[in-house]
Formats: structure tokens, sequence, C-alpha cells
């Protein structure tokens, strides 16, 4: 029995891997795949059938790629967040209020996962977009989240997703980076100039229920050379703090 437990977790894993990896390069044909992964081309033929059949992946003139399937599940799982339509509505109208780019994160496993973006009329590409994950110390809402969870949880995360670079400016130091927790927690939110993607500034803040639950961070960003001095630092803060407390209230007062 356990030796057909472990096989089917290792089937699971390597059709896991192969999905990931078509992810990764944008596709790719079974021996290109075969080479990536270092897996005979017979065993990854097997995976990409039944990949294929349940509409996981899809092959275009020899080339495999992610299927629609992936959108269907996600879509549930987005539509399926407790408050998502309380949530869209307040980053849409705060997208349209700054005119720049607002998302929801979460954290799930100790990434932050956006779970709905919208963009203003002058908001710019951030590589930003529903689903795509990265680590939290390094954002704005995700500095945010951290510095609601108490501090345990904060070393358990940091101990098991560390703290890599992505931008010039990342926080890398753990003493540094609860330094700067403690400062969110008294101001109310955070600030990213440049950690998260180079000439990017954003500001965000958790948002919790009314058990003071932390549900995810809301964020705002935008190009540094617009989103700096005042506009950084006073105005896109009141902005936001008002739309966190608009979608708490919407949250309080819902029944699901």
């Amino acid at each position: 029995m356990n030796d057909s437990v472990k096989t089917r977790a290792k089937t699971t894993e390597t059709s896991l891997e192969i999905v990931d990896t078509l992810r990764q390069v944008d596709g790719a044909d079974l021996e290109e795949l075969s080479e990536y992964l270092g897996i005979a081309t017979s065993t990854v033929h097997r995976h990409l059938v039944t990949l294929q059949e349940r509409g996981y992946v899809v092959q275009e003139d020899g080339e495999y790629r992610i299927g629609l399937m992936f959108l269907t599940v996600g879509g549930y799982a987005q539509r399926n967040w407790d408050a998502y339509p309380s949530i869209k509505s307040t980053v849409d109208d705060l997208a349209t209020d700054t005119g720049e780019r607002t998302q929801f994160i979460v954290n799930e496993n100790g990434e932050r996962v956006y779970l709905y973006t919208s963009v203003g009329q002058s908001a710019v590409e951030t590589g930003a977009q529903n689903g795509k994950r990265g680590p939290l110390h390094c954002s704005a809402a995700g500095k945010a989240i951290l510095a609601a969870y108490p501090e345990k949880r904060v070393h358990e995360i940091l101990d098991r997703k560390g703290l890599p670079k992505t931008g010039k400016n990342t926080i890398t130091d753990e003493s540094e980076l609860f330094g700067r927790l403690e400062e969110i927690r008294e101001r109310g939110y955070a600030f990213n100039r440049q950690e998260t993607t180079n000439g990017v500034h954003a500001v965000g803040a958790a948002v919790t229920d009314s058990d003071d639950h932390v549900l995810g961070g809301l964020s705002v960003s935008g190009p540094a050379h617009r989103l700096k001095g005042d506009v950084l630092m006073e105005e896109l803060p009141q902005q936001l703090l008002g739309a966190v407390n608009e979608l708490e209230l919407h949250i309080q007062h819902s029944v699901r």
C-alpha cells in the first residue's frame, strides 16, 4: 500500500513538473520537454496524453501548451474566495479613482497570489496579473500582511521562503524587515520602493474581517517617476485606507 501511494504521488509530481515546464518555457514539443525534464520521451508522452484528454494541455502544430482548463479551475477558485464580489468592486473603484494599477493579494503557503487586479486610465504594465505568485516580503501589500501577523508566523514563513531579492531595493536582511514591519503596524500601511520590480513604487494595506483575521492586502502601484513625493506618501495612502475601510465594512455586513 505504501509503495502504491508513493507511485501515485510520483506520477502526480511528474505531471505537475510537465505543466510547470510548459508554463515557464511558453510551450514545447515532446522532445524538448523530455530534454528539459530529463525524463524518457515515452513517459512524458503518457502524461501529456492524459493532460490533453482532461483539457489541461493542448497541442498545436506539434507543440504542447497550457490549456484553458486551468482558467476554468482558476476562475472557480477566484470566485469562491470569501467576499470576492466586494473585493473586485473595491479594486475596480480604486483603480478608477487613482488612475493606477490596483490589486488585491492573498497569502497562500507563504507566497503572495494576485486574486484580482484592475487598471486605471494611467496604469502601466508592472507584471502583476491574476494568479501571479511571488514573495510576500518585497511587495507593499505583502509586507502589510506580514505586519498584521504574529511575529511567530512571520518567522515560519521566512524560514520556508527566505528573503529572495527581486528588485534593486528588496529587503534581504531579516532584522531590517522586522524593523519595517513595526513601522507598518504603527502607520497602518506599507510602501514598496522598487522592491518587487525596478522602476515601480506601490503602497499597500492589510484587509481584515470583523474577527481581525487577515484576508489579504490591497495595493496601488505605478511608475516610480509618478508615484513619489506627496502622491506616494500622502495622497495614495489616504485613498487606499479609505478603500480598505469601505471594503472591510462591506465584508463585515455581507452574507455569503
